[in-house]
């Protein structure tokens, strides 16, 4: 079996945590016993997916889906696990929703791993939290022998509310039975509050998790009867997707092969299962104190119920308040009703609409080499802490309209200015003229931070000429 995880999405529903350039895959989320600071202690959503699915396959068995906007985010949260899983990165040669992302997947398990039709392959988002671990890798195996029956396996969830931000299976005969499955009738996908309720009155549906089994010739087959333009593509084989991926039709696998196919069941899963696809949902993911609040970070809640506060760079206070989601990064606040997560979209519109950076970037920016930080941003100057991963560099480049200075604060740099290679060691600093080829360098053991004041008539990040690049980025 192959497990291929989905990485390439850019939800925004987390908004202002999860943003476009940092997805909520990246961040590290867990359900772990105390809430305040547990958050940060398990990894990043990816590391904990990839470690899951270790537990039932081999290291050389997972594939993990993405595309060039978040390869290095992707190399870099492998690259801490221990086992080696990095060989097997596929990139999206253009975002073309789940279906197309789903059939380039198979078709290099074919071209390039050698997996026969009748490989069972397992699909899974990279930002879910289960448990418990042992008792879904139990309904993973069984669902690997259901899926050689011939039949694509769906993960239902049994629903314990009436949740609005999931979609819902509904199978077609919902008494017990001794096969572990249940055929589909059909995909709901996010009802409104009152038909979810009626959902949960009268039994029978389950929480779509988004997560499938088959094998290759199944889902191929399927292809070709309902998705006839990405089976046309598939057929032609994995280099010629990849050239071709552009004419890929933008369609979700559920509509392009769920509600279609008559070969699809649902496996109930009774497990702790949750996407963390909005505040609401992170609340439900969390312990709560005795005040039924969930508190991460700097908080003090007083006269406070029932609500989620957390915060990032700064203390946050709270009186008489109930019901409510309040988070906090280090450039934005959010504050909202519980059960109105959902319309956290709409900002996220707005911002994106007003051409606002909170839209799609936080302060801090992560790079193949490490990340900087932006610290102060004013006109004509612009202040970063950058921090340099060991053995990484960036691009020899340069600036047009802005110098730059830099202080080493820890660690040891090797800069590069001009035809000069100097050494900066900490507490020392080092100077660079406008349209001056330069390069930074950690050439020891542990991250190199510097602080770097940039000054010109104009600082923003197109600024930046690059020579040579060993990430192979664009000039």
């Amino acid at each position: 079996m192959k497990a291929i995880i989905l990485a390439g999405g850019s939800g925004t529903r987390l908004w202002p945590l999860s943003r476009k350039n940092y997805p909520k895959q990246f961040l590290k989320i867990n359900s772990c016993g105390n809430a305040v600071g547990c958050a940060f202690d398990r990894g990043s959503l990816i590391q904990q997916t990839v470690a899951r699915l270790l537990k039932a396959v081999g290291p050389e068995d997972v594939l993990i889906m993405t595309n060039d906007e978040y390869k290095f985010h992707v190399k870099t949260d492998l690259d801490s696990l221990p086992e080696d899983v990095s060989g097997n990165i596929v990139l999206e040669p253009f975002k073309r929703n789940t279906a197309p992302a789903i059939a380039l997947a198979l078709r290099y398990c074919v071209d390039k791993l050698g997996c026969g039709d009748d490989e069972v392959i397992f699909i899974s988002p990279a930002d879910h939290i289960i448990e418990p671990e042992p008792k879904f890798i139990q309904y993973l195996k069984a669902a690997e022998q259901i899926a050689r029956k011939g039949v694509i396996v769906t993960f239902g969830i049994k629903p314990l509310y009436p949740e609005t931000g999931y979609g819902y299976i509904r199978v077609r005969d919902k008494g017990a039975n001794d096969k572990g499955f249940y055929y589909v009738d059909s995909f709901t996908e996010k009802p409104d509050i009152g038909t979810a309720e009626s959902y949960i009155r009268q039994g029978g549906y389950y929480w779509n998790s988004g997560m499938f089994a088959f094998t290759i010739g199944t889902l191929a087959k399927e292809l070709q009867k309902h998705a006839p333009e990405i089976a046309t593509l598939y057929d032609s084989g994995y280099d010629n997707m990849v050239s071709s991926f552009g004419q890929m039709p933008d369609i979700s696998i559920d509509y392009a092969v769920m509600e279609r196919a008559d070969t699809v069941v649902t496996m109930p899963m009774d497990i702790q299962w949750n996407d963390v696809g909005s505040w609401d949902s992170m609340f439900e993911v969390f312990p709560k104190d005795k005040n039924g609040n969930v508190k991460i970070g700097d908080v003090i809640a007083h006269d406070t119920k029932n609500t989620l506060i957390i915060s990032d760079k700064r203390l946050i206070a709270t009186v008489g308040l109930e019901n409510l989601l309040v988070v906090e990064t280090d450039d934005a606040i959010l504050i909202a009703r519980r059960g109105d997560a959902q319309k956290v979209k709409h900002v996220v519109e707005t911002l994106s609409a007003e051409g606002r950076r909170e839209a799609s970037e936080h302060t801090t920016t992560y790079r193949p080499w490490g990340s900087y930080t932006i610290l102060e941003d004013g006109q004509r100057y612009k202040i970063k802490r950058i921090v340099v991963n060991k053995g990484e560099k960036l691009s020899l480049q340069m600036h047009h309209h802005r110098s730059e200075h830099w202080v080493v604060i820890k660690g040891t740099a090797r800069a590069t200015i001009g035809e000069e290679l100097k050494f900066v060691h900490e507490n020392e600093s080092i100077y660079i003229p406008k349209s001056t080829l330069h390069r930074l360098e950690n050439p020891g053991k542990v991250p190199l931070e510097i602080i770097e004041v940039q000054n010109g008539e104009y600082v923003e990040e197109d600024d930046i000429i690059r020579v040579d690049d060993v990430y192979g980025r664009g000039k």
